[in-house]
């Protein structure tokens, strides 16, 4: 049984006041939870280890998939591969953060994989920032997190200077090179959490500007906010919706990183990692391996069996079937157009109230955060955010 301990919620004045205002759902709930999850020190270690080991499994996976092009097979859009290969070739194109979304770790569950958010990881804020929150709120002791998410963020945005060295050398190397940072105008979420990101850089030392992406321009020459050009471009825009709904600028994309004209983050080869078509490449490449589960471009025989498609998000079109192929829940959406895997069912740890929980791990050149949804039995965007303490 998950052990979860009742706490103050912060108040949704301050919530605001730092720029966090989807705070309340569209049924009026609380989207952050009053609760804590309950992490061992062991049970945070057993995380920790595992993120590594999946990254690690998942850029084998990648130089697989390039090697044996099997770009088809996961789903990568025709007019991004050259853009996955330059950025996979060439260590300047740093991967700055993403999320795991695993099965398990408490309650004496084994961790397992579920999907990779590689490209655009949602709950950044809340792992990162609101969930130590309401541990100083609280008076309980700030350091009884594994979340180290901030730090370890702002040394990888360093590391885009000394890539694999020690980050502590980025002013020796720095030459005031300048990152735009773009979300969607419209959606509060984003903006703030890629403003979150900016402010992050900032700190890096790096020189920063926001920009809509509909206000920044293009062209074979590099990207610009204005008249100003940029090294580097972080788009909190997924790399599949460019490919769909601006292919013109895929192409161009493609362009920019072939000419070194800008570095764009995250890189395209995230998109490789993004794609829940990988699933079944790691399978393949990492049979019965402990943190993975058995996964496959067709429907499992004798098992039950989670259906789902490669660019899905926040459990739209996800279905779980019976080992007799009956349904036993079922959610529609928007990606149902997407080829999809086939992975083997594990059921989510509960609490004494039947409510299930699935971990967030952050990763940033190593694990370096959790935090849980809660939810039923597919996790979706009415989930609740829950933070944890280590005990």
């Amino acid at each position: 049984m998950v052990k979860v301990r009742k706490v103050k919620p912060l108040p949704k004045e301050y919530l605001e006041s730092i720029g966090f205002v989807w705070h309340t759902d569209s049924d009026g709930s609380d989207y952050v939870a009053d609760e804590l999850v309950e992490v061992s020190e062991e049970e945070a270690e057993a995380y920790y280890k595992a993120g590594n080991e999946l990254y690690e499994m998942f850029v084998e996976a990648g130089e697989y998939v390039i090697q044996n092009e099997l770009f088809h097979e996961i789903g990568i859009p025709f007019n991004l591969i050259d853009a996955v290969k330059l950025s996979w070739e060439n260590d300047v194109h740093w991967h700055i953060y993403s999320r795991f979304d695993l099965a398990g770790g408490i309650d004496g569950k084994p961790i397992k994989l579920l999907e990779f958010n590689a490209d655009t990881p949602t709950a950044l804020f809340e792992t990162a920032i609101v969930q130590w929150a309401i541990l100083k709120y609280n008076g309980l002791e700030e350091e009884r997190q594994f979340n180290s998410v901030y730090e370890a963020i702002r040394d990888n945005f360093k590391r885009l200077v000394t890539l694999h060295e020690d980050p502590s050398r980025f002013e020796e190397w720095y030459e005031g090179w300048k990152i735009l940072f773009s979300s969607i105008k419209g959606s509060l979420e984003d903006e703030n959490t890629t403003r979150l990101l900016e402010v992050i850089a900032s700190e890096a030392g790096f020189e920063t500007h926001f920009c809509y992406v509909d206000e920044v321009g293009f062209s074979e020459e590099g990207i610009f906010c204005g008249e100003e050009p940029y090294e580097f471009w972080f788009k909190l825009i997924p790399w599949e919706n460019i490919a769909i709904d601006e292919p013109e600028l895929a192409l161009l994309l493609t362009e920019i990183i072939k000419n070194q004209k800008a570095i764009i983050l995250n890189p395209a080869y995230t998109l490789m990692f993004q794609s829940k078509g990988m699933l079944k490449i790691l399978w393949d490449l990492f049979p019965n391996h402990p943190l993975l589960l058995e996964t496959s471009f067709e429907p499992l025989k004798g098992k039950p069996y989670v259906k789902k498609h490669f660019f899905g998000r926040e459990g739209e079109n996800v279905a779980i079937y019976g080992p007799n192929g009956e349904v036993l829940a079922k959610r529609d959406g928007e990606y149902g157009s997407f080829p999809a895997v086939y992975q083997e069912f594990v059921e989510l740890p509960k609490d004494e109230q039947g409510r299930y929980y699935q971990a967030g791990l952050f990763f940033a050149y190593e694990s370096c955060g959790l935090g849980y949804r809660r939810g039923s039995k597919i996790i979706d965007n009415m989930s609740k955010f829950v933070g944890h303490i280590v005990t």
